[in-house]
């Protein structure tokens, strides 16, 4: 029985000397990060797909049963909307082999505008995707949510390629106005669509957004806790990502949300000890 948690990045200023210690060489980050959570989002990805050296370097830190959800590069996704990417596909594939095992999905994160009228193409594209990768989705199109048979049809051409649906939750964001520079930034990038919370496949992924004040963020989370307690109980494995507008306190909240789904199931085993905060010297 495994809860995963984890964050947008493994590196972000506010951490350095607080959660993690600093200075850090580049090779050492991801795994100092690593010390507090199992589980990372590949957003970088997104924009380059990295070298496969780079790549062997994130595994060479990570133990195998931790996880990255990879993001498909743009190109990939929105800039051919799925089609003629053999090329790029096949590039990307080849840079994250190293990886093995932690390479936990392949995430297939789509524009707004991919609507229910494209899901042959997304059908088309999954049923060509290697069986060696787990896949997961994101759709923001608001018909996906809103109108029943755009939400069957999407689950079953999920179901159908064994791939999951995954929900980013911004409902607890936006249930008021922002409050601080990095919630104002926010609330016009994020999108905004309803809640979704049910699982396709035993590897559920979710993406939850709070606010830059903690006690709202846990309030907000507190259906995904009850929620992933439940998916324990079911025998699934679920892998959560909690984000933040300025994610200054991320791991610590990631942390803190695996600590409250195990007072719900007390059999999960805890996260271990992170490594402790100490500059490094050269003696």
């Amino acid at each position: 029985m495994r809860l995963h948690v984890g964050c947008a990045m493994w590196t972000h200023r506010s951490w350095q000397g607080r959660l993690l210690a600093h200075p850090l060489p580049p090779q050492e980050r991801l795994r100092h990060y690593a010390s507090w959570c199992d589980a990372v989002e590949g957003n970088t990805t997104f924009y380059a797909t990295p070298a496969r050296e780079t790549v062997a370097s994130w595994a060479a830190q990570t133990d195998p049963d931790f996880r990255f959800v990879l993001k498909l590069p743009k190109v990939v996704t929105h800039e051919r909307r799925l089609t003629d990417a053999d090329e790029p596909m096949r590039a990307f594939l080849e840079a994250v082999e190293p990886l093995g095992p932690r390479a936990h999905a392949l995430w297939i994160q789509l524009p707004g505008s991919f609507s229910p009228a494209d899901v042959p193409t997304l059908s088309r594209f999954l049923a060509r995707l290697p069986g060696s990768h787990r896949y997961a989705v994101e759709v923001r199109h608001p018909a996906f949510f809103t109108d029943a048979r755009a939400t069957r049809l999407l689950e079953e051409t999920l179901t159908a390629a064994a791939a999951e649906w995954v929900p980013f939750d911004t409902t607890a964001f936006f249930a008021s106005p922002p409050t601080s520079d990095g919630e104002r930034d926010a609330w016009t990038k994020k999108p905004r669509v309803p809640l979704r919370s049910l699982a396709l496949t035993d590897r559920p992924i979710v993406r939850y957004l709070g606010r830059d004040d903690t006690t709202r963020t846990v309030e907000g989370w507190q259906r995904w806790v009850d929620i992933v307690a439940d998916w324990l109980r079911e025998g699934r494995s679920p892998t959560v990502f909690i984000h933040t507008p300025d994610n200054a306190d991320a791991p610590v909240l990631a942390r803190r949300f695996h600590d409250e789904v195990r007072a719900r199931v007390p059999e999960l085993a805890a996260l271990p000890e992170p490594i402790p905060v100490e500059p490094l010297t050269l003696f």
